[in-house]
């Protein structure tokens, strides 16, 4: 702790300019429907929404549907393993983390394209293994994307600022291997350091089941080699990913995750502001700096629980959920974030307390949304 002290003091930090007036813009979202249908007709039923049949005349004409009404939607593209630039529509869904989802290549610019009272679907054929289906959303409302309040805008110009987007922790030639962290670093020379931790982030380790700790050890050596050389941008994202619990693995099972530390008390002792530092990349928005670092939400939130400022964390949270400002997309997450957090606490009366505060924060939320939402208080 003391290197790492250190470390900010010689960066003066504290003193760092920062452009903190950059505007953020939510990730495009809208309300719409889900259908599912797998019974007869469903060739015909194609026809009828290659002919952009309404939402109310293919309900009537298919009254067999699986039909959900008033679902949050948001849009997002990314690079598949082909290279290829990929669109996906999901749904966000309350109980899981597998809600209805549907994903094309970007041809004919869909990313762009205007949607209201249309529809997107999937055609399943009939096979061995499964029934001749169609998947479909209907968009009651264009997707639309809107400026952020200039206080969370700032929050994630900090994050930025602090995690340095310039720097990314592994190297783009990186390869996959292992390279061992010798009982005598601290008293190798530092030349030897630096050439030993520029070949460790030329080296990704990939994790073969949940209880591979060869990952995380990993990070936590890259971590104490950079703030051993005063590399404090590849600390942080070090720290961070094993905070975040942000690693390659074959397979991950939730029991292992009870395991890791988070690592927030060592974040907290230095002299930085962590509310700001984890709200800011709890944020998902539209227009990112290049490698802006996204907290994973579920991480978060127990990294908040063992926070010694976590008051000032639930207290921005639910402001967050009751903000009619801010978009649903983001008012949903912080919604997961403080689930989360409040879970992940060891003292049940305090657990109880914090749902309590929960329901009326979510009654302010819009009826869609906090209708979806229902509170376990076992």
């Amino acid at each position: 702790m003391n290197k790492l002290g250190n470390i900010v003091d010689s960066l003066n930090f504290k003193y760092k300019t920062c452009d903190l007036n950059t505007v953020f813009n939510s990730k495009p979202q809208t309300i719409g429907h889900i259908i599912r249908l797998d019974t007869n007709n469903i060739k015909q039923a194609k026809k009828d929404l290659d002919n952009n049949i309404s939402f109310e005349s293919f309900i009537e004409k298919y009254p067999n549907s699986e039909i959900e009404k008033n679902v949050l939607i948001i849009k997002y593209k990314y690079q598949n393993y082909k290279h290829e630039e990929v669109v996906r529509f999901s749904e966000v869904d309350f109980n899981s983390s597998y809600g209805f989802k549907i994903q094309q290549t970007n041809q004919k610019g869909l990313y762009n394209k205007q949607v209201e009272n249309t529809w997107l679907y999937d055609y399943n054929e009939k096979s061995e293994y499964s029934k001749e289906s169609i998947r479909a959303f209907y968009f009651s409302q264009e997707f639309k994307t809107t400026p952020l309040d200039l206080k969370y805008c700032r929050q994630i110009g900090y994050s930025d600022c602090l995690i340095d987007t310039l720097t990314t922790k592994f190297k783009n030639d990186s390869k996959s291997g292992w390279v061992e962290l010798p009982k005598n670093w601290q008293n190798i020379s530092s030349k030897k350091q630096k050439k030993l931790l520029d070949m460790m982030r030329s080296t990704k380790v990939v994790g073969g089941c949940s209880m591979d700790s060869r990952p995380r050890e990993h990070a936590i050596h890259i971590a104490l080699l950079s703030a051993e050389t005063t590399n404090w941008e590849v600390f942080l994202k070090s720290h961070l990913d094993i905070m975040n619990d942000r690693f390659d693995r074959m397979s991950d099972g939730s029991y292992a995750w009870a395991e890791r530390k988070t690592y927030i008390k060592e974040l907290e002792e230095l002299d930085i502001n962590v509310v700001d530092l984890l709200i800011g990349i709890s944020f998902r928005i539209e227009n990112p700096s290049t490698n802006h670092y996204y907290g994973r939400i579920g991480s978060l939130g127990r990294a908040i629980s063992e926070s010694k400022n976590k008051e000032q964390f639930k207290k921005q949270m639910l402001s967050m959920i009751e903000d009619s400002e801010l978009d649903d997309y983001n008012r949903v997450l912080t919604y997961f974030l403080y689930i989360s957090y409040n879970k992940s606490l060891e003292n049940e009366v305090e657990q109880k307390e914090n749902l309590i505060q929960l329901k009326q924060s979510i009654n302010k939320m819009p009826v869609y949304l906090s209708d979806k939402i229902k509170i376990n208080q076992k």
